[in-house]
């Protein structure tokens, strides 16, 4: 952990996840407003930022065409997307992790199975499949991370399967087997815990892959659906306005480009600290 805080690029990706999973954890905290409540829109609605509604309420990010205020559905919108995207993030790994260490370990048919499958669902673009789905069944959070999870676990599957064939050579794993360790127990207490580290640099990259995705989908009306805020459905709801209110997407458009760039330079530290050939003196 020393290491990676010293690591710029990490200190400023766990910083920005920090604010905002804290921003998304004391929501009510930090605001008094419920991210549906429509008054009168009329009167409300394209306050501007940093100015009052007639009501003499305060609006740090202005309102929406609803006389919503953007503050309160940005910081509940962030509980949706970074719920959103952890969540489906967890299901690709866990899919991944055991497709890709069952076809690395035991040979034969059905890691031929395994990998056949694999590679046909790379063939697919991930987007197009996402859109296919999404558009079959009634969009939902539910879907959204449905979806995303079981489009995501092909890329963790190689990663781990091309991590448990080089360890399952190595010479502590032979030892293990000589003494007559069993075969799960090989490779869940001898294999697996060190075929994790690209798993986890995966998993911090796929988290920002997911909330773009995430918004992606919502701001095409496939995801996440309103009255629940999301920062995908944020941006699509201002895309009409942005010449006479910017900041209805500029907001959560924001806001989105710094969880992702944090998420990446965090990945990119993750893998650094994490590779044994950086760790010599």
């Amino acid at each position: 952990m020393t290491r990676l805080l010293r690591d710029r690029r990490g200190a400023f990706g766990a910083f920005v996840l920090l604010v905002v999973m804290l921003c998304a954890l004391f929501a009510p905290l930090l605001t008094n407003g419920n991210p549906a409540a429509q008054r009168d829109i009329v009167a409300t609605r394209f306050v501007p930022p940093l100015s009052s509604d007639v009501r003499g309420e305060f609006h740090a990010l202005g309102t929406d065409r609803f006389g919503r205020d953007v503050w309160t559905r940005l910081v509940y919108g962030a509980r949706v997307s970074l719920g959103v995207g952890a969540v489906a993030v967890l299901v690709s790994l866990i899919l991944g992790v055991l497709i890709g260490a069952v076809a690395g370990f035991w040979r034969g048919p059905l890691a031929v199975t395994l990998l056949g499958i694999t590679d046909f669902a790379l063939a697919v673009p991930r987007v197009v499949l996402l859109l296919l789905l999404a558009a079959l069944w009634q969009p939902s959070t539910v879907l959204v991370v449905a979806v995303l999870g079981l489009t995501g676990w092909m890329s963790v599957a190689r990663l781990v399967h091309g991590e448990v064939r080089a360890l399952a050579a190595r010479p502590f794993v032979e030892g293990a087997r000589a003494i007559g360790a069993h075969r799960l127990r090989l490779l869940g207490s001898h294999i697996l815990p060190n075929a994790l580290t690209p798993v986890i640099v995966a998993a911090a990259l796929g988290v920002g892959n997911a909330i773009t995705l995430e918004a992606g989908l919502s701001y095409f009306g496939l995801g996440v659906q309103p009255p629940t805020p999301s920062w995908g459905n944020m941006i699509a709801s201002g895309r009409d306005v942005l010449v006479n209110a910017p900041w209805v997407a500029a907001a959560p458009g924001v806001a989105l480009v710094l969880v992702v760039v944090a998420c990446t330079l965090l990945g990119d530290a993750l893998r650094d600290v994490l590779d044994p050939s950086k760790q010599l003196p």
